[in-house]
This record gives C-alpha cells, structure tokens and sequence, in this order.
C-alpha cells in the first residue's frame, strides 16, 4: 500500500519502534508464529494466523490505518524458496 505522507522505509523503522517498545513482551509467547498488523498511527493492532485475516481486522476497525507487518517471534514474515541438505556421516 502506497502511503502518501510515509515512506516505506518510515512505515518500517515506526512499525519496529512501536512493536520492541509496546508490543512484543505482550505477545510473544501467546502469539509466536502468527502474524501481527500494527497501525503506526495509533499503535493498535491485530493478530492471526492469517495475514490477511488480520489485515482485513485491523482495516475494519481503522479504515485509513498506516500498516506494517510482521510475523511474531520470526526475522522475516515468509520465506522465499527452500534449501536442502543431505547430512552424508
């Protein structure tokens, strides 16, 4: 979603910020793979094991929300490809 008065880049460095400062300690251990939409305006936000579910709650509640994204407990929400290994000992 293009945000006229954000970068994506600000979009990001807010959406951490808000997440390490007030979420995060709250939900980790609950919440731990699903995904977390956070308004970087408001600081509210939803959860669910569907991104878009939670997108879709969020967006209900605050039609002009400023989102950003993650997947809790994980660096990245998705992973692009795979790799395999064959353990040869």
């Amino acid at each position: 979603m293009p945000y006229t008065n954000y970068t994506s880049q600000e979009v990001e460095s807010r959406g951490e910020v808000i997440y390490r400062q007030q979420i995060r300690d709250k939900v980790i251990s609950k919440h731990k793979g699903e995904f977390l939409v956070i308004d970087i305006e408001t600081g509210e936000y939803e959860i669910n094991a569907d991104d878009l579910v939670a997108t879709k709650q969020l967006l209900t509640k605050y039609p002009n929300a400023v989102i950003y994204g993650l997947r809790i407990g994980f660096p990245t929400a998705y992973r692009i490809g795979s790799s395999f290994s064959v353990n040869t000992q």
